[in-house]
């Protein structure tokens, strides 16, 4: 099909309701869908009333019964959902960059991550290294600001340098490496290629959280790797596919988080992300989590123990209302 030019105009927020009004979408209050148009946009919106687009989606009529309000929850759902990914990303992030400096300062010297000599591609090693050299000389922190008045090193030891060096460059640091990967996805309970692509796939998840972008129905634009044979529990049923298509299916939200309890696990043991997430469901039960790849019987995963962690809460509960916290 030959490309036309976009030719639409910009609406004013009124034109905006109206138009959505026109295309059937139920308005229970237009003062608060004004407000949310004008602090939120359309634009953004338009991805959580997507759904309700009867077929063809072209058309851009919605479905009967097709309500703001719900198309609204499913974007507060989806923010609440990218806050709890990112508090746990964190504690992820820290671990990797923990063990990657550890590992690879212990085999190759304090400044390692210089020398050219231990990656594969010494053009993609330069331009890492000039990316982490403009990071650490935009920082601010005090650490790195004493250790320009103290020494007289271009750059700090890896210990230093890479707590202010952005994971995505601290991942293409990893994915370089000529040697010592295999200790550091060792700890992981992954092989080398597994955790590569899960070093990748974390950095990509951390990015679409961080920038807002929508991710609760998301198709992501990589697959994570499959573990053959991971040394602690992960999913067993490997073989996702998704209900519609058939398709793999580990390129969904589903999989994502599967990762991040697998990590977790082995980080904190003791973590609460699943409590959490039952919660997040338990506050949004309009959504379907079929949208967000979850395939038939995943609720019997021993990573997930779902019924446990549903139990577990009931029990939570009814303390707190036992002792006044709770209604």
């Amino acid at each position: 099909m030959p490309k036309v030019p976009y030719t639409k105009a910009a609406l004013r927020y009124v034109a905006q309701l109206q138009q959505l009004k026109d295309r059937g979408l139920i308005i229970e209050n237009d003062s608060k869908a004004l407000h949310l148009l004008e602090n939120i946009s359309y634009y953004r919106l338009s991805g959580y009333w997507y759904p309700m687009l009867a077929e063809p989606k072209t058309a851009h009529a919605f479905k009967s019964g097709s309500t703001f309000n719900n198309a609204f929850k499913l974007y507060c759902f989806d923010r609440e959902l990218r806050k709890l990914i990112l508090g746990e990303l964190e504690k992820i992030e820290v671990a990797i960059r923990a063990k990657l400096i550890y590992e690879l300062s212990h085999l190759n010297g304090p400044f390692w991550y210089t020398n050219s000599a231990l990656f594969n591609n010494t053009g993609l090693h330069a331009t890492t290294v000039d990316k982490i050299n403009t990071e650490y000389n935009r920082s601010d922190e005090k650490f790195i600001v004493d250790f320009k008045q103290k020494y007289q090193d271009p750059m700090p030891p890896s210990w230093i340098m890479l707590e202010v060096t952005s994971f995505g460059s601290l991942s293409m640091l990893y994915k370089n490496l000529k040697h010592g990967r295999r200790q550091i996805a060792n700890y992981f309970g992954l092989d080398d290629s597994t955790f590569q692509s899960w070093f990748h796939s974390i950095v990509y998840l951390r990015n679409v959280c961080a920038h807002h972008s929508r991710l609760w129905s998301r198709v992501m634009r990589i697959s994570p790797a499959i573990p053959v044979n991971p040394r602690f529990n992960f999913l067993i049923n490997t073989i996702i596919q998704d209900p519609t298509t058939g398709k793999p299916n580990n390129n969904r939200t589903y999989f994502f988080l599967s990762m991040i309890i697998y990590l977790l696990n082995i980080i904190n043991p003791n973590h609460t992300f699943k409590h959490k997430l039952l919660g997040l469901l338990q506050a949004y039960p309009m959504i379907d989590v079929k949208a967000m790849g979850f395939p038939v019987g995943w609720e019997t995963e021993n990573i997930w123990n779902w019924q446990k962690i549903v139990d577990d809460r009931k029990l939570i509960n009814r303390l707190l209302k036992q002792i006044g916290f709770r209604k």
